[in-house]
């Protein structure tokens, strides 16, 4: 599909329905759009009941579920990998009153499905794609509004280099497993139903290992320390995922390797805040300043510059800096910059000081503050 649904509208419950309701929605659908149930359109079956799967497995996770709710799809792709989403999922339990309890994710639906739901990761001959890996990389404000480039180190499997990826110590070699005859799966029947599981004598390899490979004790994979470099694009913002393909783990047996995706945290900067592509700073001035007109030194990114404050400027007045903020990352365009002016009031003042401020308000008129007159006038006709 090339738009999702929304999960609750495809369960067909309320966003507040209950883990119950959920669980319930789920397994009617289930039975109805399983696709031994529907041999004339096997296939529209297949994603029907991946789709109501994926649906039930956010939303019976009280995480994934709250994560859903206020981000939406987003919210979800941007901090799991399809792998993830299922995995953890109650689908045992779903069934158990039919004779299934017991059957895990992978035997229900990769089984189901020929590994299709997890995007291939089994296949003959016990190859399998590796999992995608996930990193948190902290960069600060600087480098998310102009790039960078980044380099980090990653655990990670790696190919055995002593036994080539086969689990078999050197000179030996993996023999059939004589319980599935090589296939890796047992199949079973509970009514309707067809379901295929791993083999528990080969654990789904399709091979015995009788001499382990003394390195990597007949995994295949060791884990490596990997540094990786990785293109900080501009204008990235806060809570952005990347995905680098291939920098994954190994795939085992010569399968596929997965994904790595970086997830970024931007450190607060000490002036700016930023808004989008545009960013705010504040600059504070005298009231006297404010009351003549001034002008002041700015920070922006590319730099200091002066900026003209004219006369009778008020407290918390904005000024734009067009073309000084952050370029958008998907167009390039760049936004602006916002200055907020905050007029300092002189927190201690002198006996020469308080005189000419006295002397001042004696002089002062309502021109002088005509908000405060205009205040004082809509005051004192509220009380009359």
């Amino acid at each position: 599909m090339s738009e999702k649904r929304d999960y609750y509208e495809i369960l067909g419950v309320q966003k507040n329905a209950s883990a119950d309701e959920i669980k319930g929605a789920y397994r009617k659908l289930a039975l109805k759009h399983h696709p031994d149930r529907n041999p004339s359109n096997h296939k529209e079956a297949e994603e029907k009941f991946k789709e109501i799967s994926e649906a039930y497995a956010v939303l019976s996770d009280p995480q994934k579920r709250a994560q859903y709710d206020q981000f939406g799809h987003s919210g979800i792709d941007s901090r799991y990998t399809s792998e993830d989403i299922f995995r953890g999922a109650d689908f045992s339990s779903v069934f158990e009153d039919l004779g299934m309890g017991g059957i895990d994710l992978e035997e229900l639906l990769g089984g189901m499905f020929g590994g299709s739901i997890f995007g291939g990761r089994r296949s003959s001959g016990g190859r399998r794609r590796g999992s995608d890996l996930q990193f948190d990389l902290e960069i600060n404000f600087n480098e998310a509004a102009s790039g960078a480039a980044k380099d980090f180190v990653v655990p990670r499997h790696e190919v055995c280099p002593a036994c080539k990826g086969e689990g078999a110590a050197p000179g030996s070699s993996r023999q059939r497993c004589s319980k599935c005859g090589g296939s890796g799966q047992i199949s079973s029947s509970q009514g309707f139903m067809i379901f295929s599981r791993s083999c528990d004598k080969c654990g789904g390899e399709g091979s015995i290992i009788a001499k382990p490979c003394p390195k990597c004790r007949g995994g295949g994979r060791i884990v490596v320390d990997r540094k990786i470099t990785v293109k900080i694009p501009a204008g990235i913002e806060n809570g952005m995922r990347l995905r680098v393909a291939g920098e994954g783990e190994v795939g085992m047996r010569g399968g596929q390797r997965g994904d790595l995706y970086v997830l970024i945290y931007v450190r607060p900067h000490e002036i700016f805040e930023r808004h989008g592509s545009d960013i705010l700073c504040e600059v504070p001035i005298s009231m006297v300043d404010a009351a003549l007109g001034t002008e002041v030194e700015v920070p922006t990114l590319d730099g200091k510059v002066r900026m003209k404050v004219p006369a009778g400027t008020q407290s918390g007045k904005i000024f734009r800096l067009r073309d000084k903020g952050i370029r958008d990352i998907h167009t390039g365009v760049r936004g602006d910059e916002h200055v907020r002016v905050v007029v300092e009031t002189p927190a201690v003042v002198n006996d020469v000081q308080r005189r000419i401020l006295q002397e001042f308000a004696r002089a002062s008129g309502e021109d002088t503050f005509p908000k405060a007159a205009s205040f004082i006038r809509r005051l004192k006709s509220f009380f009359r």
